[in-house]
């Protein structure tokens, strides 16, 4: 049975190991190479690393499983918008639960409905549209019914059949033109999101749908009748009714056969005035709200069951599900805003643009990652992003623009994770080999500080010259010539690599680096290369060092007695500890870097541990300078030496013997 008269177009379906020189230079030269791949490789690496994040999001999207967030977001954004009121054109007469109950039967009887039509066709409406089946016989007053149904106002209802046998029979008395499917497409989630317009049967059969009748029965009395585009799209004076595709907006992968649009919902509550069906049975509502209006009569009544769930049905508790008569208003008023208001149809961006947003808010996700190393100001700077995000895609829908959301927040989040990860495993594997580097030879704390500091540290693979306050501890052992021409070399190597590991820990433990082995003496420096910036610290670097110096001597006693008991040489060592200020940074080129200390605070330091060789009063002679004595605060007892003229100074310097801590 075919029920266009209007020619409608067939529409189908859409488819250290060690080493005797600078332990920091080897930090300098680790990074140095790691600055230089850094300039090839990194950020490729993050490239790739975007893209492959990337690349798996876009493809979990077009398999349609970012679908049912984008459809969640599009609910909150319209539920978001302002409530536009009621369309002022329509009229709906509800048959609510009130209405049953007094009237005591449900399906309302022929014979009621026909004295309903009746008094409402006595006000003069422009159209009536029943939302109730009639093509089976309600009780009684089939035949006073059918007689109302032959008025050319009124708009009945059927069902799509599955077959042309089972295609839409209209009740009895209502011509062919005036009959439309009352059938509503429902998303995966069950909810109402599309105005199906006009359903394709077969190649002779196309229906359309009651809201459509009932516009163009209203639209026809203001001299608007359907047209057809060059794309065979609806046309209702300059208003065009873009059929939606298969991916439009946030949809991926729904079944977008026919003709459909998304439905713009006008109202959660009120798309319309509304009167109860006792109401008019009685005769109790005004003519004016009756008088060239549109007036669709349905069931409201949950014991219908012609509920369904809307963008709005999050909220069920403040809003239920919505009746499906007023569903058919939401669709009606759509229809005739659209052609008679200018309202806005909703419009969508292709897939390449789609794609473009996705990928450049997924860009930002990683140059966020990038650019930030603060996690708060990132975290701030992400969440920023987003509601910008949010804001623009809200503001474009408050214009009947649906662009997607969930595709590029999820696309900024999982591009800016990949980055973030992909640079946390890189910095981690960085920083373990720095740190079995530098560990080697300095405590932890002060291998921490240097990593903590190797982006300010490192200029270019080098660490750049500053001038710092530090403390110098300087050792050598006596009459080491003499010992080493009473054993053999390989002897001597075994001996030191006993004795110098042991003096190394206690540096570490005090938290000095090894600047360099001097044989068998070493220089150590306390307060580099993170420079002191009070006076607290560089008198907590000159205590450190000093009490590290004494720790030294204890160690030495212990190995002595070892010796002792293993027939080897017994030794003595002598300290030389002098605090001021020193330039450090990297000596040498690409080659070889070695990480300098020079000043004449290096130099008075080794001139405090030679001085006086003759005199050596126990087995670790330590002295210091008034330099580093005006740092000590008592702490340590010391015996003043006088004023001695060094080796190579000009001026004499007031030295001091350490003898021990102060009780």
């Amino acid at each position: 049975m075919n029920l266009s008269e209007d020619a409608f177009p067939q529409i189908g379906a859409t488819e250290m190991n060690y080493k005797n020189h600078s332990l920091i230079s080897q930090f300098a030269q680790v990074f140095n190479s790691f600055w230089k791949k850094s300039v090839t490789s990194k950020n490729l690496d993050l490239v790739i690393t975007s893209l492959a994040a990337f690349g798996l999001f876009l493809g979990l999207r077009q398999l349609g499983w970012l679908q049912p967030l984008e459809l969640a977001a599009f609910d909150l954004m319209v539920r978001l918008r302002p409530d536009e009121g009621p369309d002022p054109r329509l009229l709906v007469v509800e048959i609510t639960e009130r209405d049953i109950q007094v009237l005591n039967q449900y399906p309302i009887s022929d014979g009621l409905l026909a004295k309903v039509l009746g008094e409402l066709e006595r006000h003069q409406p422009m159209v009536i549209g029943v939302d109730l089946a009639r093509n089976v016989p309600q009780g009684t007053g089939q035949a006073e019914l059918i007689a109302r149904f032959q008025s050319p106002k009124v708009i009945a209802i059927a069902n799509i059949g599955n077959t042309e046998a089972e295609a839409v029979i209209p009740p009895p008395g209502v011509s062919q033109e005036r009959v439309g499917f009352s059938d509503v497409v429902v998303d995966p989630d069950n909810v109402v999101r599309r105005n199906f317009m006009v359903a394709p049967i077969d190649e002779q059969t196309t229906l359309y749908s009651f809201s459509l009748r009932v516009a163009l029965a209203y639209l026809k009395h203001k001299g608007i009748n359907p047209q057809f585009t060059k794309t065979e799209e609806l046309q209702l004076g300059t208003t065009v009714f873009n059929w939606l595709a298969f991916n439009s907006g946030g949809y991926q992968n729904i079944d977008d056969g026919g003709y459909q649009i998304l439905l713009n919902y006008r109202s959660p509550r009120n798309v319309a005035r509304s009167v109860n069906f006792t109401q008019v049975l009685n005769g109790q509502i005004d003519p004016n709200w009756v008088r060239g209006k549109i007036v669709l009569i349905g069931a409201t009544a949950p014991t219908a069951k012609d509920l369904f769930s809307t963008p709005y049905s999050a909220r069920e508790k403040a809003i239920p599900r919505m009746a499906g008569v007023l569903l058919h208003s939401q669709m009606v008023s759509q229809i005739l805003s659209a052609v008679l208001d200018r309202r806005p149809l909703f419009w969508y961006w292709s897939e390449q643009e789609e794609l473009l947003w996705i990928v450049a808010w997924s860009l930002v996700g990683g140059i966020l990652v990038v650019r930030i190393q603060n996690l708060l100001i990132l975290g701030l700077s992400g969440l920023g992003c987003l509601s910008l995000l949010f804001g623009i895609t809200l503001s474009l829908l408050m214009q009947s623009g649906w662009i997607p959301l969930a595709a590029p927040t999820i696309g900024l989040i999982v591009t800016g994770l990949a980055v973030e990860t992909y640079q946390r495993q890189r910095f981690q594997r960085q920083e373990q080999m720095v740190m079995k580097l530098l560990g080697q030879q300095t405590s932890p704390e002060i291998a921490q500080a240097l990593w903590n500091e190797h982006d300010r540290l490192l200029d270019s693979g080098l660490l750049p010259g500053q001038r710092v306050i530090a403390t110098i501890l300087l050792t050598d052992i006596k009459g080491f010539s003499t010992i080493s021409e009473q054993m053999p070399p390989e002897e001597v190597m075994a001996w030191l690599n006993e004795y110098l590991p042991i003096m190394v820990r206690e540096v570490q433990n005090y938290r000095g680096i090894i600047n360099k082995f001097t044989g068998d003496g070493l220089l150590a420096v306390f307060g580099v290369p993170v420079p002191a910036t009070t006076e607290a610290v560089v008198a907590e670097d000159a205590r450190r060092g000093v009490a590290c110096a004494l720790a030294m001597g204890d160690r030495l006693q212990e190995l002595n007695r070892n010796w002792r008991n293993r027939g080897l040489p017994l030794v003595q060592m002598r300290v030389g500890i002098y605090t001021g200020p020193v330039m450090v940074g990297s000596l040498g080129g690409k080659e070889r870097l070695e990480y300098g200390v020079i000043g004449d605070s290096v130099n008075i330091a080794s001139r405090l541990e030679s001085c006086k060789k003759d005199s050596q009063p126990s087995d670790c002679r330590i002295l210091i300078a008034h330099e580093t004595l005006v740092y000590l605060q008592d702490e340590f007892q010391v015996e003043a030496w006088g004023a001695l003229q060094l080796k190579g100074k000009k001026h004499k310097v007031d030295v001091y013997r350490v003898l021990g801590r102060n009780a």
